[in-house]
């Protein structure tokens, strides 16, 4: 057993997107919004991610209060009406001189709305001094690094001398309205940023649809937080429910305990690749290392003054190996000592990263998905109780120019002993070179030509009429289904605008690398018969033995329609905590993680062009236009390259 000294153990179970902004405000008619928002998820919360997205998807009900909607909010003994005026003024600019980022203009319309929902009283102070409301947001916002967020995005070193000038000038219409106009603008941008992230993901290409997580937040902040009896909590509410996004948070806290008290010098270069029983000086020091990390042997001694590399050593440098998506073999390579020489502030980061892109995934599924992590290369299949019912690893699309794309899609059939049908650019790139130069290439190598109709043409070899067909186009080229084809026996499919599926592969050997970014896009299984039961668990034929003879010996091109569609995600994330919670860290094999970062760096307010892809160079993200493009020939037609399997 390995001591778990970072391991996480949880227990704890409308508004439209903009270039600029996540959130603006849509008006609607006045109305009683008790019924709307009158139960909120609070301890009735459920496993089922549908309920959060329902109560704030009922934007139709408007954001205006009938009068006296907001009893005891904004009584106070400064002069109402000079405090209106100046709230007024506020709102009618996209600028706020006394926050650290002066600039609200993409969420100044949700501010306007929400003070001519409460008349510009001030939803903050009351009788001159901040509510328990508006103590209860502040202490958030002080505290909002622990939810992987900027604290400095909502002025928090700036709220203790405010809260001190509010009791000092209580009756000054400007320190009261500058200050109820801060701390809506920061609860706006806090709860924003909770619920969908910091960033527009869009320009990474991203193909989930953020529509769905967008709700009255004017609306949102009167009816719940202003008048709320437990704001913590309230808040709490905006955050994604997944049990994984619950666990990095946890994480989180851990990581930046540790990293306060990390005070450890970097361990000393072996000169050489250190195995078992060699002498290493900076075993003492390794040891530390890994009782800080929690990869060290549970229940076993410590020898403070070993020089020898050996026993628990060892096995706490596997378990660390394993953790950080490296080979366990146990010995100290240079890639393992850069891993355990990382700093722990770094560790925050890849936290917190992870944490953004938790956001921007769906809040609504009708079922748990199918979801593929990128840079772990790990394929996980979840039970309706949120545990994980089938695990595997796979293959992604290479980090140079054929990077696969994040993107949300139903899963809708499968397809056994498919045939591949090749893009036209691999076809005049790798097929018609050969060609010329054997016209029997191929019969010889499992291809066929075919009409658009799918009618196969033409006999064993290729006539220069045909190879002139086959290069403009007319005619296709696919590969026989069978073991050598590129996608395997079985493919499945949740049509994307990518052309990007999951399959098994004629060449499993891959699997057993550590790192495995090899293919052109798409996404190869380890377990494919595996994956297709459990798919079609629901239609009982569909047996472990039968879906292995389909796969075998069963008809080919067969599809077989799921009785219910079942989501997949395609995620990237370079940290996770599995359910025992353990937390596993993965290298930026993209690139997407410091874009991200350089992005972030800028503050508030975060504007879509901040955000690059890297795609292994500048330029645009992976599309399905240039989703085949190629440089190089195909690996299917390489036979120097024994490291590369067939696309796709």
């Amino acid at each position: 057993m390995i001591a778990p000294a970072v391991s996480v153990r949880f227990a704890r179970e409308s508004l439209t997107h903009t270039s600029d902004s996540h959130l603006t405000h849509r008006k609607a008619p006045q109305g009683d919004l008790s019924s709307a928002f009158g139960s909120r998820l609070g301890a009735a919360r459920a496993p089922s991610l549908c309920v959060l997205s329902l109560l704030f998807c009922l934007s139709a009900l408007g954001c205006h209060l009938p009068t006296g909607a907001l009893p005891n909010v904004g009584h106070n003994a400064v002069d109402s009406g000079a405090v209106a005026d100046r709230l007024r003024a506020i709102t009618s600019s996209d600028t706020l001189p006394e926050l650290h980022r002066a600039n609200f203009g993409n969420c100044r319309q949700m501010v306007q709305a929400m003070y001519e929902a409460i008349h510009y009283t001030p939803a903050w102070v009351r009788e001159g001094q901040a509510t328990p409301q508006a103590l209860a947001v502040i202490s958030a916002l002080e505290d909002s690094q622990q939810k992987g967020l900027n604290p400095e995005d909502y002025d928090a070193s700036s709220w203790p001398a405010r809260l001190v000038a509010l009791k000092a000038a209580s009756g000054n219409a400007d320190i009261v309205a500058q200050f109820d106009a801060a701390l809506t603008i920061g609860t706006m941008r806090y709860l924003s940023n909770l619920r969908i992230g910091r960033l527009n993901p869009k320009p990474l290409a991203f193909g989930i649809d953020l529509e769905q997580k967008h709700y009255d937040l004017p609306q949102f902040i009167v009816q719940n937080v202003l008048t709320g009896s437990n704001v913590p909590e309230i808040l709490s509410e905006v955050e994604p429910q997944y049990l994984g996004y619950q666990r990095t948070e946890a994480a989180l806290h851990a990581y930046i305990a540790l990293a306060a008290r990390d005070h450890s010098s970097a361990l000393p270069d072996p000169q050489r690749t250190e195995k078992r029983r060699d002498t290493y000086s900076g075993a003492a020091q390794l040891e530390e290392r890994l009782r800080l990390l929690g990869d060290w042997p549970k229940r076993t001694v410590s020898n403070p003054s070993t020089t020898t590399y050996a026993g628990p050593l060892v096995n706490g440098v596997k378990h660390f190996q394993i953790r950080h998506g490296l080979n366990p073999d146990g010995k100290i390579d240079k890639e393992t000592l850069r891993q355990l020489n990382m700093p722990l502030s770094d560790r925050v980061i890849q936290l917190e990263d992870s944490l953004e892109r938790w956001r921007w995934l769906p809040s609504d599924y009708p079922r748990l998905p199918v979801a593929v992590n990128i840079p772990g290369f790990k394929l996980r299949v979840f039970s309706d109780d949120h545990t994980i019912a089938l695990r595997m690893n796979v293959v992604v699309g290479q980090a140079f120019r054929h990077q696969t794309p994040v993107f949300a899609k139903e899963m809708k059939y499968i397809v056994f002993r498919p045939y591949w049908n090749l893009p036209l650019d691999i076809v005049r790139a790798e097929i018609v070179p050969k060609l010329r130069k054997d016209r029997l290439y191929l019969t010889r190598k499992g291809f066929e030509a075919t009409d658009q109709d799918g009618r196969v043409v033409g006999g064993r070899t290729v006539s220069a009429a045909r190879l002139a067909q086959i290069e403009s186009g007319r005619l296709l080229v696919r590969q026989k289904p069978g073991p050598s084809n590129a996608l395997g026996l079985v493919k499945f499919m949740f049509p994307n605008e990518y052309e990007v599926y999951l399959h098994s592969t004629p060449t499993p050997q891959l699997f057993d690398r550590s790192r495995r970014d090899f293919s052109h896009g798409c996404i190869r299984v380890e377990k494919p018969a595996e994956l297709a039961e459990w798919l079609l668990h629901d239609q009982p034929k569909w047996t472990l033995e039968k879906i292995k003879a389909a796969m075998r010996s069963g008809p080919d091109n067969q599809q077989v329609n799921l009785t219910t569609q079942v989501p997949v995600v395609i995620a990237y994330l370079t940290a996770i905590v599995e359910e025992n919670g353990d937390v596993y860290f993965y290298d930026d094999i993209y690139g997407d993680d410091a874009s991200l970062n350089d992005a972030l760096a800028k503050g508030q307010p975060y504007r879509r062009s901040d955000l690059r892809a890297t795609n292994g160079e500048p330029g645009p993200r992976l599309h399905a236009q240039n989703l085949t493009a190629r440089s190089n020939l195909h690996p299917l037609f390489q036979a120097t390259e024994p490291h590369r399997e067939p696309l796709p």
